[in-house]
């Protein structure tokens, strides 16, 4: 998901995260103060995500007497490390909003949801976001902001180029070479970087009829023939052809892609809301379509989701499941996801947007994310396949590359990653 980041330093956030867990638990009045930690959705202190919780604690707390809600916001870059840390030192959150819940989960520190939220509150979760959610059959993430993918193009440059939207590689290929010809500095910009790659490699995997995971989604099918030939497709047709850019994939992040993209020097590339609105407020015209695959459009695109979780530890259940139940009230979910163009992870709130003018533009993606597929995050194993993936996908459509090879180290990662979380 786009993760807007502010400057905050690890060391900074430390000594925040040390002064505000300093008062944890009830206070000599008798309140019961409860301890959030969120992740920053913002790009700047003008939309930062501390405001968007202080509104919504106090609010809260005008509701309910006797209850404090005392939330850290601090940088996506430093938010997960920070809480596992906390939670390593015994000085847990009750509730932290962040990337991943699954290491918490298996390792018995979190509320089952069931036992926190209301049976409505909890049946309202997007129904694939809930299953997301899930470790052996059981819930312990509540997602709290979700996006798909599309297609994105430069509709200028595509006129001049005298291109028209791909449904298909092929296709894609030839928008990609009428693209060069005038001269667009990214034809398809391919960020295999460091960033976020293990994004863009699934959506690619997806288009080209594979994954991650098998069918049954029991193991890791990486190296599988499909997922060598995408790469292939992409080295040989793509990158070989000079159609990405001046920059190689494997050094490409998304976030530079994203900033060309919005300087109009891209002219396709896979993209999300947030980028969608910062390029046509750039002056950009984003023309939008499903994600191509071999014979037509992609089976599945990708779908991200970002996590609540409420921990034990400090043993605030009816207290934290009443202010969740609170927090994921339809007019809560549709403002966070208004203010930082995020999908709704309700089906009421899914549906008030759906059906709102104001959010025509957000249509789209909410029709992709039935169908679309989340990263394997309940599985342990999932923390060190992305970060082999972050580190040697890029390799695969290098010159030199061989993406068999590439992708049969990954696999071969996978498979002891997996091995060693079953030993856990």
């Amino acid at each position: 998901m786009q993760r807007r980041y502010k400057g905050l330093t690890a060391a900074m956030a430390a000594l925040t995260i040390t002064a505000t867990m300093s008062g944890c638990g009830a206070s000599d009045s008798g309140d019961v103060t409860l301890k959030i930690v969120a992740a920053d959705y913002g790009s700047n202190d003008d939309n930062t995500s501390q405001k968007y919780w202080n509104d919504l604690a106090r609010a809260y707390e005008m509701k309910t007497p006797g209850v404090k809600i005392d939330v850290t916001v601090l940088s996506w870059k430093d938010v997960d490390r920070e809480v596992a840390e906390m939670v390593n030192r015994g000085e847990a959150p009750d509730l932290a909003q962040i990337g991943a819940y699954a290491d918490h989960a298996r390792a018995g520190k979190l509320y089952p949801v069931d036992n926190l939220v209301s049976v409505p509150t909890q049946a309202n979760f997007l129904p694939k976001l809930r299953q997301a959610g899930e470790v052996d059959r059981v819930q312990y993430g509540m997602p709290f902001g979700a996006s798909t993918r599309l297609l994105f193009f430069n509709e200028k440059l595509f006129a001049g180029a005298g291109a028209k939207p791909p449904t298909t590689w092929e296709e894609l290929q030839k928008a990609a070479e009428k693209l060069k010809a005038k001269d667009v500095k990214y034809p398809f910009a391919l960020p295999l970087g460091s960033e976020e790659s293990q994004a863009e490699t699934m959506m690619w995997l997806l288009s080209g009829g594979g994954g991650y995971r098998d069918t049954t989604g029991t193991a890791y099918q990486i190296d599988s023939p499909a997922n060598v030939e995408t790469f292939g497709w992409l080295k040989k047709e793509l990158v070989g052809k000079g159609l990405t850019g001046p920059v190689a994939p494997g050094d490409l992040d998304r976030q530079e892609a994203f900033d060309a993209f919005v300087r109009g020097e891209v002219g396709m590339l896979n993209g999300h809301p947030t980028l969608m609105e910062t390029a046509e407020q750039a002056g950009v015209k984003v023309g939008k379509v499903p994600l191509p695959g071999t014979a037509g459009r992609a089976k599945a695109t990708l779908g991200v989701a970002d996590w609540m979780m409420a921990f034990k530890q400090n043993g605030h259940r009816k207290e934290v499941g009443a202010f969740l139940d609170y927090v994921y009230a339809d007019k809560n979910v549709v403002s966070f996801s208004d203010r930082y163009d995020l999908l709704p992870v309700t089906v009421t709130a899914r549906d008030t947007m759906e059906s709102d003018a104001e959010h025509a533009a957000l249509r789209p993606f909410l029709e992709q994310l039935a169908g679309s597929e989340l990263y394997p995050v309940g599985e342990r194993s999932w923390t060190k396949v992305s970060e082999s993936v972050k580190k040697n996908i890029g390799k695969a459509v290098a010159p030199d590359g061989d993406p068999r090879a590439v992708l049969e180290e990954i696999a071969r990662d996978a498979r002891s990653a997996e091995a060693a979380a079953s030993a856990q």
